[in-house]
């Protein structure tokens, strides 16, 4: 029997899209259909349900089932140390090494201290470089030449340097847009540049050599289609840089490879990562090249990683690996979940390279070529983004490439605004972050990361010392950052006084009546470090209930001055609040409340609320951080 004899869905009636359309109007009850669709933070629409796409072909991306490279940082600052987290990753399952050097564009604070020879002999110490295993060299503009330094210790050690597999990861134009500095105009630093790659290609190594790297507009809270607009006006820029340097125009296109950030948001990675080889295609096409397969590296995203409840970050880093793996990805790093509180241990490291190892070898993930062919929602989303991302590239290139646009402030303005709408839906916690923004445990135990300092802001103060030319910088942010802010007040308060900032939760009613709300208060409040205190009445309030006062509001106030609280949230269902809620608020204050929450929208009853004393009120959608912001100021 073969595959086409498998008619699964034989015993049922046929379906057509409207058919299924009816059955939603149905469930919709007059809403309008487009209340299902999302949109990207591009714009673009999100369909609930797609067609799928008829001979649809593959995108070439790896070489049929094989895997992509495993590739682990090594960014311990000291020499020595970073040699035995290489070798150890080696022999545990790495098959690529990540080497990050301070001050550069995606050191995350870390990264070995200089790149003189006697480091890299330390840090190479043991490791077999013409072994099969991958090398990828991220040198930091200003500082040693780790390229040439690496081409010095290859050839001291008499191997070949065309059977290193080695990428010298140059990236000026994305580390001088994070800096928000340049030491030189564009034009005048081209020739030195090309200089070196023409230098490493005569010397016998394979290359690449320079990379168009898009994390930094991802770090900075950019787009999709942004950042791949940005990773190809780069990628333009080296290949005219390189051209000019004398370096033929096929060999130039080899050596650049490109690096884009996957993050959890899974069908939008895999689809950005489908873009970038269409769009450099055409590139390619453009320059009279027939087009090739290109290198594209994935690095898990920095900017979704969190401080709190940092074992959700394995979670983030797994979606995120499963869709740089299927979206088409030559090599992945994976962030280790810890990286925001400091520089990883071992166990950290060892949950990152397991996590591709598990996807790889249990999985199977790359035993299929381009897995996403023919599916109509990543297909759609695939064209869709190539098409965002052209116009932004034409826009780019018309302002006279990507530096005179980072000179002009273009692709920070777009970023910034990308950013700030993206910052407005994470504190109205449209878009939730789990132990972050949603669901915080006050009580998490501390994570251990080793006692290593810092070194990103003194290494780049020194790599630039007094720039030339200053721009906006695109700075790396965190998405959880504004809600870690606040729960790093709390903990402060809780080891100088023992306990931290209080909310009461003024429950009233039965069980069925309050814990929904009450579950929604307590976890909004504790998101910003402010801890719930629940009251729970003995006995139900009567009913038919009345407006006046009720005797078991004397308890409410008692509770509430036991409690050590300032403030208060009434937690019920908005005919408890009818009836109760004027004789509650108005029992919380006389009791010493100095600010009265309700947990619900207000409704007609806003007014007579305000009257008896509440002054706010949360709810889904509202402007949580702004709200708890407001709470910090009232206590402090």
């Amino acid at each position: 029997m073969t595959t086409d004899d498998l008619r699964l869905a034989a015993d049922f009636a046929p379906a057509s899209y409207d058919d299924w359309r009816k059955l939603v109007d149905g469930v919709l009850k007059g809403a309008p259909f487009e209340k299902l669709v999302g949109k990207t933070s591009d714009g673009l629409k999100i369909e609930p349900i797609y067609r799928r796409v008829g001979n649809a072909a593959p995108i070439a991306g790896r070489a049929a089932a094989a895997p992509w490279q495993i590739m682990q940082r090594i960014d311990h600052p000291d020499a020595a140390q970073a040699n035995a987290q290489a070798l150890h990753d080696l022999e545990n399952g790495a098959t690529g090494l990540e080497f990050e050097f301070a001050g550069g564009a995606g050191a995350r604070g870390f990264g070995l201290a200089d790149a003189r020879p006697e480091t890299l002999a330390r840090a190479f110490d043991g490791i077999f470089l013409d072994a099969g295993i991958a090398i990828a060299l991220n040198p930091v503009v200003g500082r040693d030449n780790a390229g040439e330094t690496f081409a010095d210790l290859v050839e001291a050690r008499g191997l070949d340097p065309a059977k290193v597999d080695v990428r010298i990861n140059y990236q000026a134009l994305t580390t001088m847009a994070v800096r928000g500095a340049a030491p030189a105009p564009w034009h005048e630093m081209e020739k030195p540049f090309a200089k070196v790659v023409r230098g490493l290609i005569g010397r016998g190594f394979k290359g690449p050599f320079v990379l168009a790297d898009g994390r930094a507009v991802h770090d900075a809270g950019g787009s999709e289609a942004q950042e791949l607009a940005f990773t190809l006006a780069i990628a333009i820029a080296y290949l005219r840089m390189l051209e000019a340097g004398g370096i033929d125009l096929d060999a130039a296109r080899s050596a650049i490879s490109f690096r884009l950030a996957a993050d959890a948001d899974q069908f939008l990675t895999m689809a950005k990562f489908r873009a970038l080889r269409p769009l450099w295609a055409r590139v390619e096409q453009a320059c009279g090249l027939a087009p090739k397969p290109i290198f594209v590296a994935a690095e898990t995203a920095w900017r979704m990683l969190t401080q709190r409840d940092a074992y959700v970050n394995m979670l983030r880093a797994t979606i995120a690996t499963f869709a740089a793996g299927l979206g088409g990805a030559n090599a992945i790093t994976v962030l280790p979940h810890t990286l925001a509180l400091g520089l990883p241990d071992p166990f950290a490291r060892r949950v990152a390279r397991n996590t591709q190892l598990v996807l790889l070898e249990e999985s199977n993930l790359a035993k299929v070529a381009d897995p996403a062919a023919g599916s109509g929602g990543i297909e759609t989303l695939t064209r869709e983004l190539c098409e965002s991302a052209w116009a932004l590239f034409q826009e780019i290139e018309k302002a006279g490439g990507v530096f005179a646009s980072l000179e002009q402030n273009l692709i920070q303005r777009k970023v910034a605004a990308t950013r700030a709408a993206r910052e407005s839906d994470i504190a109205r916690r449209k878009v939730v972050l789990t132990g972050a923004s949603e669901f915080p445990n006050l009580h998490e135990a501390p994570i251990a990361v080793l006692d290593v300092k810092p070194a990103a802001a003194e290494a780049q103060a020194e790599s630039h010392g007094a720039a030339a030319i200053k721009f906006d910088a695109l700075a790396p942010m965190r998405l959880a950052a504004p809600f870690e802010r606040l729960r790093d007040r709390s903990d402060e308060i809780q080891k100088a006084r023992g306990a931290r900032p209080k909310v009461f939760l003024a429950n009233l009613g039965t069980a069925a009546d309050f814990t929904a709300r009450a579950a929604f208060a307590k976890s909004f409040f504790e998101t910003g470090g402010i801890e719930a205190v629940d009251f729970i009445g003995e006995a139900s309030l009567p009913s038919p209930l009345p407006m006046g006062e009720v005797k078991e509001f004397a308890a409410l106030a008692a509770a509430f001055k036991a409690s050590g609280a300032e403030q208060a949230c009434l937690c019920s269902s908005d005919k408890m609040y009818a009836g109760h809620a004027v004789a509650a608020a108005t029992a919380l204050q006389a009791a010493g409340a100095k600010h009265i929450y309700l947990a619900g929208r207000p409704g007609e009853q806003e007014a007579t609320l305000r009257g008896a004393g509440v002054a706010d009120f949360i709810f889904a959608g509202g402007d949580a951080l702004a709200m708890l912001d407001e709470a910090w100021r009232r206590m402090e």
